[in-house]
C-alpha cells in the first residue's frame, strides 16, 4: 500500500497516461516490425526493444526537448519515445527514401535532427565516446543541455568506455551514461565476461556517481534520471546508471535463444513494465475499459499508418549514393 500511495503523490494521471500510450506504441511497433521482418520486407539485422520500454519512457519524461540522446543499434523505441512519427522509422527499415536516414541506415542507424536523437550506432560501444563528445560540445557552447548516452551490457567491455568515463569526470561533462543491462550480450551472460557483475560499480573507479536502477519500473527510471540530469545541469558532471531490464525477444531476429530457458523469460514477462503502468492507472481509476480500447486503437492506427507509408514510399534513386557523403557546413546539432 505504501508504494501505491507514493505513486499517487509523485506522478500525475497525465504522466501515467503518457507513459502508457508511449510504451504501448513502442511495444506494438516492435511487434509489427518483427512480423514484416519475417515477411522479408525488412533486410539486414534487426534488434527489437520489447520488454525494455520503461527505460526510454522514464528517460524522456525526465529530460527536456533540447537534450541529446544517443544509443546503440537497438534503437527503434528511443526516437518513438522522443516523439518521432514511427512511419519514418518503418520507412527507414524498408530502405525507402522517406525514411529518417533516407533509407541508407536501416534498422541500426535511426537518426532525427528534429528530435535531437543522434543515433542508432552499429559498432558495439562506438556511441560511448560520441556521447561524451556531444556533452563536451554542449558545455563548450554554454548550454544547459545534457546528453543521454545509452549502451548494452556487452558494450561496457569496450576500452573506449573507460577513456570516456575518465574524460567525462575530468572535464565534468553533462552526460548521463546508461547501461541497459538485459543480462545477455548477444547470447553471453554478464557473469561469463567479468568478475564484476554489478555493472554500476565500474563507474566508482572514476569517482563517478553510479547506482543500479530497476529498469522494469518507469517511475524508478524517471527518478534516477531526474537526479542525474539535475547534477549534470548544475555542472557537477556525469552519472552512470545501470538500468536492470530484460528483453522478451532474442538479441536479433536470427537469435535462437538457446542460452536461456522459457521459464526465465516467463518470469520476467510477469514484470512487464507496461502492465505495471496499466495497473496503476486502473488502481487509481484513471482509465477504464473504454479508455484502454481507445489508446489501443490510436496505437494500432499509428502502426498501420507506418507500414502503409513504408510500403507506398519509393526507394532512393541511384544518385542518392553521392549525397550526404560529406557533412554540410553546419554541424547538425550546433548553430553558429
Amino acid at each position: 500500500m505504501g508504494k501505491t500511495a507514493e505513486k499517487k503523490s509523485k506522478f500525475t494521471k497525465e504522466q501515467y497516461l503518457k507513459w502508457y500510450e508511449s510504451m504501448l506504441l513502442m511495444r506494438k511497433f516492435e511487434e509489427k516490425t518483427g512480423q514484416v521482418y519475417v515477411q522479408q520486407k525488412i533486410k539486414g539485422f534487426c534488434h527489437l526493444y520489447i520488454g525494455q520500454e520503461a527505460i526510454v519512457a522514464g528517460t524522456v519524461s525526465a529530460t527536456k526537448k533540447d537534450d541529446k540522446h544517443i544509443t546503440a543499434y537497438r534503437c527503434h523505441a528511443h526516437p518513438i519515445g522522443l516523439g518521432m512519427h514511427p512511419k519514418y522509422i518503418m520507412a527507414e527499415m524498408y530502405a525507402k527514401i522517406t525514411g529518417c536516414s533516407k533509407g541508407k541506415g536501416g534498422s541500426m542507424h535511426i537518426f532525427s535532427k528534429e528530435h535531437n536523437f543522434v543515433g542508432g550506432h552499429g559498432i558495439v560501444g562506438g556511441q560511448i565516446p560520441l556521447g561524451a563528445g556531444i556533452a563536451f560540445a554542449e558545455k563548450y557552447l554554454g548550454t544547459q543541455n545534457v546528453c543521454v548516452c545509452s549502451m548494452g551490457d556487452g558494450a561496457v567491455r569496450q576500452g573506449a568506455l573507460h577513456e570516456a568515463f575518465n574524460m567525462a569526470m575530468t572535464w565534468k561533462l553533462p552526460v548521463i551514461f546508461i547501461v541497459e543491462n538485459n543480462m545477455y550480450a548477444m547470447g553471453t551472460s554478464v557473469e561469463r565476461t567479468s568478475n564484476v557483475h554489478e555493472l554500476w560499480k565500474l563507474g566508482l573507479a572514476y569517482d563517478m556517481p553510479s547506482k543500479p536502477v530497476d529498469g522494469l519500473t518507469v517511475e524508478a527510471v524517471h527518478e534516477a534520471m531526474e537526479e542525474a540530469v539535475a547534477r549534470a545541469r548544475r555542472g557537477d558532471g556525469p552519472t552512470f546508471l545501470e538500468m536492470k531490464t530484460y528483453r522478451y525477444k532474442g538479441h536479433s531476429m536470427s537469435d535462437a535463444q538457446t542460452y536461456r530457458t522459457k521459464d526465465e523469460v516467463k518470469e520476467y514477462q510477469m514484470q512487464d513494465p507496461i502492465e505495471k503502468v496499466l495497473h496503476t492507472l486502473k488502481e487509481n481509476k484513471w482509465i477504464d475499459d473504454a479508455g484502454i480500447e481507445a489508446a489501443e486503437a490510436r496505437v494500432k492506427a499509428l502502426v498501420d499508418e507506418s507500414v502503409k507509408f513504408a510500403e507506398d514510399s519509393p526507394y532512393p534513386e541511384v544518385e542518392e549514393l553521392y549525397h550526404d557523403v560529406y557533412a554540410d557546413k553546419d554541424y547538425p546539432f550546433i548553430n553558429e
